[in-house]
C-alpha cells in the first residue's frame, strides 16, 4: 500500500527510514521517548501511525519500500519498544471481572475447562453496555455517516482475517482445526469473489468509495489505528497467541447482530442487496462462527494450554474495550455534528 504521511516526529524519522532505505540507529530511542511522553497511547496519532507503517511490512507492504525492511533489526527494536508500552497500556487499562473469573474457576469444576472458558467468553461479551454503534447506524446514521464508517473500518476489512491467521502455525489439535475452519470462511472457501475482505470492497463501490487497499490509512484516527494495531501486535507475537484467540473469540460473538443492523441501516438508505451482502453474510456465518471460536479455539486451547486462561480471557476483553471506545469515538462526533474522519474524504458516484 502506500506509505502513509507521517503524524509527529517519531512516524517521520521511521517512515524516512523506510522511503530511504538508511535505517536511522537511533530510531528504538525515538520511540522510547515518543511513547514515554504519550498519556494515552490509544490516541496518540504519532505512536499508533508507525506502528501501522511498521506492521505493514508483515502484510503486503509498503510502495517504495525495500521488502528486506522486514527484519531490519533497528526497526524490529523500534516495533518492540512501542507494543511493550502498547501491550501495557492495555494490561493495566483492562480487566476481565473478578466475579467472571469466579464462576469460571466454579463452572471449571463441574462442567471441564473448555466449556467454562466458552461459558466465560459468551458472559463476558454479553455484558458489553457501551453505546452501540450498529443500533446507531441501523436507526439514525445520514448518508454520508454510512461512508465514514465504511471509511473507519476499510483499515482492517480490506485484509480482513489476516491478523487472526498468524495463529494457525502457532496452534495444533482442535483449536488449530476451528481457527482453519473460521479463516476458510472468511477467506470465501476458496472462492476469492466470496472473500470477506473481497465482499467488504464491493460495498465500498456501492458507495462510491475507493477500494484500494490501505486507502484511506490517513483519514482515519489513532484510535481506529491503535484497534488493528492491536491485532496485529497479538496475532504476530506468539507469546500472544491466547490473547488473538481470545480477541477473534469476541469479535466473533459480537459480530452477528451488530451486522444485522448495520444492513439495516443501509437498506434504510435504499442500498440493495450487492451492497448489504458483506453485512448479511456476517449474520449467518458469524453465527456460526462464534460457537466454533468460543468452545473448540478458545475452549480448546486452553484445555490443551491452561497456562493461556488469563491471556484468552484478556484478549477477548481487550478488543471489546478497545472497539468499543473506536464506537464511542464515532458516535460522539456524529452527534455533535462533526466528523469522525481526520480529514474529509472525497467520494465518486457510488457504482
Amino acid at each position: 500500500m502506500r506509505a502513509p504521511m507521517p503524524r509527529g516526529p517519531l512516524s517521520e524519522r521511521v517512515l524516512a527510514s523506510l522511503t530511504s532505505g538508511d535505517v536511522d540507529p537511533a530510531l528504538p530511542d525515538e520511540a522510547v521517548r515518543a511513547a514515554d511522553a504519550s498519556a494515552d497511547l490509544l490516541v496518540d496519532e504519532d505512536v499508533q501511525i508507525t506502528l501501522t507503517a511498521l506492521y505493514e511490512l508483515h502484510h503486503q507492504g509498503l510502495d517504495g519500500v525495500d521488502d528486506r525492511l522486514e527484519w531490519d533489526p533497528t526497526l524490529l527494536r523500534t516495533r518492540a519498544v512501542l507494543e511493550e508500552r502498547f501491550e501495557a497500556q492495555l494490561r493495566r487499562d483492562v480487566a476481565v471481572p473478578d466475579d467472571l473469573l469466579a464462576e469460571l474457576e466454579a463452572s471449571t469444576a463441574t462442567e471441564g475447562l473448555a466449556p467454562a472458558v466458552a461459558r466465560a467468553l459468551f458472559d463476558l461479551t454479553s455484558r458489553d453496555e457501551g453505546p452501540s454503534l450498529s443500533a446507531y447506524v441501523a436507526r439514525k446514521a445520514t448518508d454520508a455517516q454510512l461512508r465514514e464508517m465504511l471509511v473507519q473500518r476499510s483499515v482492517y476489512q480490506l485484509k480482513e482475517a489476516d491478523p487472526h491467521t498468524w495463529a494457525i502455525p502457532r496452534l495444533q489439535g482442535v483449536p488449530k482445526a476451528a481457527l482453519v475452519e473460521i479463516q476458510a470462511d472468511e477467506y470465501g472457501g476458496g472462492r476469492p469473489e466470496r472473500m470477506h475482505a473481497a465482499l467488504f470492497a464491493r460495498t465500498m463501490r456501492g458507495l462510491g468509495l475507493d477500494d484500494t487497499y490501505g486507502r484511506y490509512v490517513d483519514d482515519v484516527p489513532a484510535i481506529t489505528l491503535a484497534s488493528v494495531n492491536m491485532m496485529m501486535m497479538f496475532g504476530l507475537n506468539r507469546r500472544l497467541r491466547g490473547c488473538v484467540v481470545g480477541h477473534l473469540a469476541a469479535f466473533e460473538m459480537t459480530s452477528s447482530q451488530p451486522n444485522r443492523l448495520y444492513g439495516n441501516g443501509f437498506r434504510r438508505h435504499g442500498y440493495d442487496a450487492d451492497v448489504t451482502w458483506y453485512f448479511d453474510e456476517h449474520v449467518e456465518a458469524d453465527a456460526v462462527h462464534e460457537q466454533i471460536a468460543g468452545r473448540d479455539l478458545a475452549g480448546g486451547l486452553v484445555e490443551q494450554q491452561p497456562a493461556l486462561r488469563d491471556d484468552v480471557l484478556f484478549g477477548a476483553a481487550a478488543c471489546l474495550a478497545v472497539d468499543g471506545r473506536v464506537g464511542r469515538h464515532q458516535i460522539e462526533s456524529w452527534t455533535a455534528g462533526e466528523s469522525s474522519l481526520r480529514r474529509p474524504v472525497a467520494v465518486g458516484s457510488p457504482a
